[in-house]
């Protein structure tokens, strides 16, 4: 019986009742069993393999990290939130540098020409990590919207290692987005890039050029 034979079957079968799901086999895209250390390693080296850098650091020691980054990259403008503990962190610690923080709890038009023209680097919080595919995935809201990691010319996010998850499936389970799927969830896997017809892939043609996640253990 062929594959329409069969659908067409089965609706000439139902009689009115309920569509049962067909049972499905997720093995595939799940049931890694990696350690937590092995998520690490196995994150790191997937988004570094695509430009992306990682910086492991101290939980405690995480500020000291940011500002550290953002003296290498020679940051001068950093957009971020107020309200999320990273950003708070970040306001304190970084009083006395010379780094201007830029608010980015603002209606975009207040603030839209100050983005793309004058912000040197944006700072967000991350939800978590996928070891799998070595990607970030994030929840913008008002006081971190979603340009703040797809503008400024540098993206700098914080993650924590016991946030690290095997699969997107994982991820996707655990965090029960089949209830309450984020209406704007972004998946990231290094700095921004596109490929043309004869296949050469550019790095920071639509977004960041540059991807630097501070990866707190501990």
């Amino acid at each position: 019986m062929s594959a329409r034979d069969s659908i067409l079957a089965r609706l000439r079968d139902r009689q009115g009742s309920a569509l049962v799901a067909p049972e499905s086999d997720f093995a595939v895209v799940t049931g890694r069993g990696w350690s937590r250390e092995e998520r690490a390693e196995r994150f790191t080296r997937w988004i570094t393999s695509v430009h992306g850098e990682v910086v492991r650091c101290n939980t405690a020691d995480w500020t000291d990290a940011l500002a550290g980054v953002l003296a290498e990259k020679q940051i001068r403008r950093l957009a971020l939130g107020r309200q999320h503990p990273v950003a708070r962190a970040a306001r304190d610690a970084l009083a006395s540098h010379q780094v201007e923080l830029i608010d980015a709890d603002r209606d975009i038009e207040a603030w839209q020409e100050e983005l793309f023209q004058h912000v040197d680097a944006g700072l967000t919080s991350t939800r978590g990590g996928i070891a799998e595919t070595g990607s970030l995935w994030l929840w913008p809201d008002a006081d971190e919207p979603r340009l703040l990691s797809l503008v400024p010319p540098l993206h700098i996010a914080v993650l924590d290692v016991d946030a690290i998850e095997d699969t997107l499936f994982d991820v996707i389970t655990h965090q029960g987005w089949a209830s309450g799927m984020p209406t704007n969830a972004l998946l990231i896997s290094g700095p921004s890039k596109t490929a043309d017809i004869e296949q050469t892939l550019a790095y920071g043609v639509h977004g960041p050029r540059e991807l630097v996640v501070i990866l707190r253990d501990g």
